[in-house]
């Protein structure tokens, strides 16, 4: 991607920063006494703690939202005070709304590092481009399993999953899984490469990658992990399904943004403001940048065993602390 591209889009996320900051500014409500409101506080601190964990993780194979509910519990974030059960329920969704939206600055750093693909998928719907238009399908396939099935299940998957021992399962049991497909594949050294191009991905196919994709609405699966093993599954070469992956997320992160923007968009700014939430999203796309791009390089070197290991360590370790009591 070009440099003009890059100052664009950095300006996008700067422009979201100032903008937000400057809202926040002039939206203070006051009580009728006069008293200034007090609102669940969220530090500048805890903002970029909160946008690079999920810039780091949210394309790795590890749950960007298992962290982030992890990040919140240790910082105290969405820990309501109040005595009433609403306001303690507001505030919860106020914070689980936060950690999904700021997913859209780690869109927008996918949409730079993927310019190329995004671009030949936008000539595909004027019809210049065959092979984007075909990419374009394969893409919509693959987000339509989790689009039907996630709005059925949306306020199951919030009400039962949504906790710390439901991610701790779901990292253990992931990272087994990695740790045994990588044993199983140890001896393909040319796995990165050997396989299908994106290029060979039917609709299909893509379909079959977008049901392994429902499994990560449990929190803590890990969303690239199941598509990129899904994509392996069906053949294609990890560099593929990887690339898949990440394109296919741009759409299934953005739907559920832009959803969860919508319906607690409101709820989310008067608890925490915006200020908290354009730094999340700048730090977000920065730590997205490197992460994207230090995934890339290293599974085409090493795969993706590193990545069970850490998983099964820090449930076992989470595991630890939940039953100390420590949160």
């Amino acid at each position: 991607m070009g440099k003009s591209s890059w100052v664009h889009l950095t300006g996008i996320v700067i422009l979201l920063l100032t903008c937000s900051t400057g809202a926040a500014m002039g939206d203070r409500s006051v009580s009728p006494t006069g008293a200034e409101d007090k609102r669940a506080a969220m530090t500048v601190g805890q903002a970029m703690i909160l946008g690079v964990v999920e810039g780091l993780t949210e394309y790795l194979p590890v749950s960007s939202t298992g962290h982030l509910l992890l990040a919140q519990r240790l910082m105290g974030i969405g820990d309501s005070q109040s005595t009433s059960a609403a306001e303690r329920q507001r505030t919860r969704n106020a914070a689980d709304a936060y950690t999904i939206c700021i997913q859209a600055g780690a869109i927008i750093a996918v949409l730079g590092l993927y310019f190329r693909r995004v671009k030949q998928m936008l000539r595909g719907v004027t019809g210049k481009d065959p092979d984007g238009s075909r990419l374009l399908a394969n893409v919509a396939a693959g987000f339509f399993p989790a689009a039907i099935i996630g709005l059925l299940l949306n306020r199951v998957i919030k009400a039962y999953l949504f906790g710390l021992w439901p991610v701790v399962a779901a990292w253990f049991v992931g990272g087994a899984a990695i740790l045994v497909v990588s044993r199983r594949n140890r001896k393909n050294r040319g796995q990165a490469h050997a396989g299908l191009s994106l290029e060979d991905l039917t609709w299909r196919m893509a379909l079959v990658i977008g049901f392994a994709q429902c499994i990560a609405m449990w929190p803590g699966v890990s969303r690239s992990l199941v598509t990129i093993v899904g994509g392996l599954m069906i053949g294609l070469s990890l560099s593929a399904a990887v690339e898949y992956s990440f394109l296919l997320g741009v759409v299934t992160l953005g739907a559920a943004t832009a959803y969860d923007a919508l319906k607690q968009g409101q709820v989310m700014l008067q608890t925490f403001d915006a200020a908290p939430l354009a730094i999340g999203l700048l730090f977000a796309f920065v730590s997205a940048v490197v992460s994207v791009r230090w995934m890339v390089s290293y599974l085409n070197r090493h795969g993706l065993a590193v990545f069970g290991y850490y998983r099964v360590v820090l449930a076992l370790v989470t595991s630890v602390w939940i039953v100390a009591g420590t949160m």
